[in-house]
């Protein structure tokens, strides 16, 4: 979700002028390529130790920006400071501190740009101050977010009867996943939804015969324009809505800061939240389900052991779906920041077509329901459990939006 690192406007009022409105969206760009260009190869294991490494960023930027505008709560707890420091050198400060401490291997480009930064910035005592500051930032996001060593860490056992095969690849969250500290929700199964359908309900075999029909890869029911979207929606870039909010006239750089943080840490909230929910409910994806239906005792199911889905199925269990807890929370963000229908309308590309046009929705809620939508048509989800996933996420913003990082009296 982001593009690319340009320099930094200068500063050079008596008093320190603030962070140029695309201070925000250049840095997270920035973190984006570091983060790209440090990235290990795909057979190495995963570890987590950079999987907050995006949402320090963010959340430093805000803590700085915030202790010298400030106007909002601080999730960190930094105290106010400085009003005439430069909030550009506060920002550049804080993220660069970040990156540095997640990839060293990265100095030599994170120092150049970091010192085209600072150089534009006139006012020397400005200037000072506001490094300073956003080194306290830095070093306070990076102590948060962390893995809880009090929570467990029970690696994932597949089930399958005594003697029996089953696919041996383990899913995509490793043991430590699940013990990585939520930044709003304070317990990962805080939202965590009521069991999944029976298989031997009425909705169950209308939703398993919706996607059976629309999300097969030889459907004839799906038109061109769906099948498109089932690809374009696998993962979306939320750069250009944001940027549309960043750049708004009226707009103060830690409202921007703060934006970019709350994306942030709700994305990673919503993700904790589905991964609970769907190691818990350990529930069958629709090419295991359509395949097998003939077990399921529902007699409106039957069974189509050649079917497969138009794309490939994700490697962890089905319900409830996590694109749509990721559309649904940030939509809720979204809305919360300039409301349902925009007047530029809701704007968000493809990172999994990168090449195609940026597409174009009416409001918010419209784009929640299209993503959601588009994992029918992908063959990889039911529609009850889309609307469990939205519920969750709308649940997961609604709960950051009223006890964190609100906006103080003035």
């Amino acid at each position: 979700m982001r593009k690319a690192f340009s320099l930094l406007a200068a500063s050079v009022a008596a008093v320190a002028a603030p962070a140029n409105a695309d201070t925000i969206c250049e840095w997270m760009d920035f973190a984006n390529k570091v983060e790209t260009a440090a990235a290990p190869p795909p057979t190495a294991p995963r570890t987590g130790e950079h999987d907050r490494a995006q949402t320090q960023v963010a959340l430093a930027m805000f803590e700085a920006l915030n202790a010298i505008d400030r106007r909002y709560e601080s999730y960190l707890g930094l105290a106010k400071d400085d009003a005439k420091a430069d909030q550009s050198a506060a920002a550049a400060t804080a993220a660069y501190q970040v990156l540095l401490a997640h990839y060293p291997s990265q100095k030599a480009a994170l120092d150049e740009s970091y010192a085209m930064s600072i150089d534009s910035v006139a006012n020397a005592a400005a200037r000072e101050s506001g490094q300073r500051i956003g080194k306290a930032a830095a070093a306070l996001a990076l102590k948060a977010g962390l893995v809880d060593p009090a929570v467990a860490q029970i690696p994932y056992t597949p089930r399958a009867p005594t003697g029996v095969w089953v696919p041996t690849q383990l899913p995509v969250f490793p043991p430590y996943y699940l013990a990585q500290k939520p930044w709003f929700i304070g317990r990962v199964d805080a939202v965590r939804p009521i069991p999944p359908l029976a298989l031997t309900s009425e909705r169950y075999a209308r939703d398993l015969d919706e996607v059976r029909r629309l999300g097969s890869k030889t459907s004839s029911a799906r038109t061109p324009h769906q099948t498109l979207m089932a690809r374009y929606r696998i993962t979306p870039d939320m750069m250009p809505a944001l940027r549309l909010i960043a750049d708004g006239g009226s707009r103060r750089p830690v409202e921007n800061a703060r934006l970019f943080a709350l994306y942030q840490m709700i994305n990673d909230d919503a993700l904790l939240a589905i991964a609970d929910a769907k190691l818990h409910y350990d529930y069958w994806r629709p090419i295991t389900a359509i395949r097998n239906a003939e077990t399921d005792g529902n007699p409106a199911t039957t069974a189509e052991p050649g079917w497969e889905p138009l794309i490939a199925t994700p490697n962890h269990p089905e319900y409830p779906c996590g694109h749509c807890i990721g559309a649904a929370a940030t939509a809720e963000l979204m809305k919360s920041q300039y409301g349902n229908t925009p007047a530029s309308g809701v704007r968000v590309a493809s990172r999994s077509i990168p090449n195609a046009a940026v597409q174009v929705l009416p409001s918010w809620d419209k784009w929640a329901e299209e993503v959601s939508f588009s994992r029918i048509l992908g063959g990889v989800h039911y529609r009850f459990s889309n609307d469990v996933g939205e519920d969750m996420g709308r649940k997961v913003t609604r709960m950051a939006l009223g006890g964190y990082m609100r906006p103080l009296r003035k």
